[in-house]
């Protein structure tokens, strides 16, 4: 499958370079939306990235942007761009079933806060994106557009297969344990899970709210955080957010750096479990960095992944509570499980889990103090065969619990021709930071591979 029409001169196109013609008149929103359903109806039968997309609603907000504009009003940061939905995201008067039949013909009397964000930035919401059963580990319809008979991941699968087709130039998933990092990994483009807290999530379906964070998918680093600058925010209604000045995420991705940023290799938990091509393609990038990268302990906190999975299973017993009510003969055995188990979790070891974000920040800060970023594999290797497994988040679930900000970029091949990311950690609140670290990496390995042909 070709996942990008070079000899589409639109689609081909990044998101920045898009909003800038945009307006500059250069571009109407309503050929970006019409070339973007035309791509959506030549690949969708194959990749199945879609819940809910309906032409005249797309092209109706783009003809309205488009006299917005001819009006010489002053447009928003996203002036019409098209961006996909993950469909636990409340849409007003646009169906949000949440993966699930207990929620079908489901349609939200209001916008999820980050909705109205978008909207107000002047964004087109093209539709809603496949997710995986309540945001869950049971798969959806969506397959890899690299290789349909491989997993693209979960559970923002839709999203990240949506933008690798180049059905769309921008979309949005959440991440409780991998479900941003990990699909961005198999499907071969940039995903970020920024800080926890700095994006709002009222109108998003809570599954474990201490762990839950909204994320963003693109082509390049600058497209995301062009995108994740816009979600930021404080609302009142999340407790997690905080009333701080908007990160200039753009911005500071696009700028020089002052130092050549220095990365540490972190053989996190998880490290032995990875395919040795994965292992092979961090360590031969090490190298490649040379003096700019060096190898940095990480404690082996091997319990990490069952303290993750038993903050979110009993979070979400909790949450989910009015969904199993409704409908528990129709939730997968998989599902069912998981909030039985989280029913069981005692209340003391429920709060002593959730004291393993500040365990985990304080041995990070000891590498944030020496390095820019950690450098770490997006996930144990290519996406796997079969469409039953939607992969493993071991090296994702680490960075969500501890709330630090991460982004992979894809920039490995795997022996089978499928893509492989590599993943970069943040401190704590510095996404800005991490963004303009990621692009340096992107950037000087773009002039490495131009100077060796």
């Amino acid at each position: 499958m070709a996942l990008h029409d070079k000899g589409d001169a639109i689609l081909g196109l990044g998101a920045v370079e898009m909003r800038d013609r945009l307006a500059s008149g250069a571009l109407r929103a309503v050929d970006v939306v019409q070339k973007c359903l035309a791509r959506i109806e030549n690949l969708e039968p194959t990749v199945g990235a879609w819940a809910w997309v309906d032409q005249d609603y797309a092209l109706s907000q783009a003809k309205r942007l488009d006299q917005w504009r001819q009006s010489g009003r002053s447009l928003g940061p996203l002036h019409g761009l098209p961006i996909g939905l993950k469909d636990i995201i409340d849409t007003k008067g646009v169906p949000t079933e949440n993966g699930t039949s207990i929620d079908a013909g489901r349609v939200p009397t209001e916008d999820a806060w980050i909705v109205a964000r978008l909207r107000a930035a002047g964004a087109i919401i093209l539709g809603k994106t496949v997710t995986t059963e309540c945001a869950f580990m049971h798969p959806g319809k969506t397959r890899n557009p690299h290789d349909s008979a491989h997993t693209p991941g979960g559970s923002s699968q839709g999203s990240a297969a949506a933008v690798a087709a180049g059905m769309v130039p921008l979309a949005i998933g959440t991440q409780t344990g991998g479900s941003v990092i990990r699909p961005a990994s198999f499907c071969g483009i940039v995903g970020m899970k920024p800080s926890f807290g700095l994006i709002p999530r009222t109108g998003i379906l809570p599954q474990s709210p201490f762990l839950d964070t909204v994320g963003v998918f693109a082509r390049s680093v600058a497209d995301c955080a062009l995108l994740a600058e816009v979600l930021c925010g404080h609302d009142p209604a999340d407790k997690a957010t905080d009333a701080l000045p908007i990160p200039r995420l753009l911005q500071t991705a696009l700028s020089d750096v002052p130092l050549t940023p220095v990365f540490g290799l972190a053989r996190i938990p998880g490290w032995d479990q990875a395919e040795p091509q994965m292992r092979a393609a961090v360590q031969e990038l090490a190298a490649l960095l040379g003096e700019h990268c060096c190898e940095v302990p990480f404690p082996m906190l091997d319990e990490v992944a069952t303290i993750r999975q038993r903050i979110n299973f009993a979070e979400m017993s909790k949450c989910y509570y009015a969904l199993e009510r409704r409908g528990r003969d129709q939730m997968s055995n998989v599902l069912k499980a998981a909030i039985d188990e989280g029913k069981s979790v005692p209340a003391r070891d429920y709060l002593s889990a959730l004291d393993w974000r500040e365990v985990i920040n304080a041995g990070a800060d000891v590498i944030f103090s020496r390095c820019d970023a950690i450098m770490c594999p997006a996930a144990l290797g290519p996406a796997p065969s079969g469409l039953a497994d939607t992969g493993n988040s071991i090296f994702n679930g680490l960075w969500t619990l501890a709330g630090l900000p991460a982004i992979t970029l894809p920039l490995f091949t795997a022996e089978n021709g499928l893509p492989m990311g590599i993943q970069l950690v943040g401190r704590q609140g510095n996404d800005a930071r991490l963004l303009r670290t990621a692009n340096w990496l992107a950037k000087y390995l773009e002039t490495y591979g131009n100077e060796r042909q």
